[in-house]
């Protein structure tokens, strides 16, 4: 059956005008306009931060942010996807740092100029307390800063509109690396596990899953055994 007029919005992907479904996301919605994605969809499932999109309502001077597999497609929006956000990769070694607020200092100096104006927060497609983790992490409460950012996906959003330039997610993760290794450390399940790959325990299942044809691999994830929480 098809849609009538009603059922349809007009939209404006990078730039060009689409008349598309009313009831699909904005990544559903760019490839019934015709659009491929080559990279930028990840999981399609709103848990990996591939799709980063910002978008403008027309007449609208507010600029927003969303996950495009999340978001559903409204009358009048003007999408440009974001795929990646340039930051760059900072390394260290987390043997030999230290869980304190000087370690965030010295690896990310650029958290002294928080304003704590929020926006990058609001930014978030996830709405999680970005501006709180941050400032935690500069107050050395390592501990709230990991907890605040535990379900970050990465997806840059809050660093493209942060006005001091700070890239949060690099904070968040660094964080939660220091709570895992300095303060709640590993867990027996964790350990247990390790000791199990040392052993070679996995060694035959992971060569197996190596030499697999793409067939028997779709077999496998499909048939797989899922545990609800």
């Amino acid at each position: 059956m098809s849609k009538n007029n009603n059922d349809f919005v007009t939209i404006y992907v990078m730039g060009k005008k689409q008349k598309v479904p009313a009831d699909l996301t904005i990544m559903k919605a760019m490839e019934y306009a015709g659009h491929q994605f080559i990279r930028g969809s990840g999981c399609r499932g709103g848990f990996c931060g591939a799709c980063a999109t910002v978008y403008r309502m027309r007449g609208s001077y507010k600029l927003q942010g969303a996950l495009a597999c999340q978001k559903q497609v409204e009358e009048g929006m003007i999408i440009a996807q974001i795929p990646f956000s340039p930051s760059e990769k900072i390394t260290y070694k987390l043997n030999e740092i230290k869980a304190n607020a000087n370690t965030f200092l010295e690896y990310f100096p650029e958290i002294a100029r928080c304003l704590s104006c929020n926006t990058c927060t609001k930014a978030c497609p996830q709405d999680i307390m970005v501006m709180d983790y941050v400032q935690a992490a500069l107050r050395g409460d390592i501990k709230l800063a990991a907890k605040l950012s535990f379900d970050c996906l990465g997806c840059g959003l809050c660093a493209m509109r942060c006005p001091a330039e700070i890239v949060p997610y690099n904070i968040g993760q660094l964080a939660r690396r220091l709570e895992s290794k300095y303060i709640e450390g590993p867990t027996e399940q964790v350990l247990s596990r390790c000791e199990e790959i040392k052993e070679g325990k996995y060694d035959k299942e992971i060569e197996s899953l190596k030499n697999a044809d793409k067939e028997t691999l779709i077999k496998l994830y499909n048939s797989r055994e899922m545990k609800n929480e």
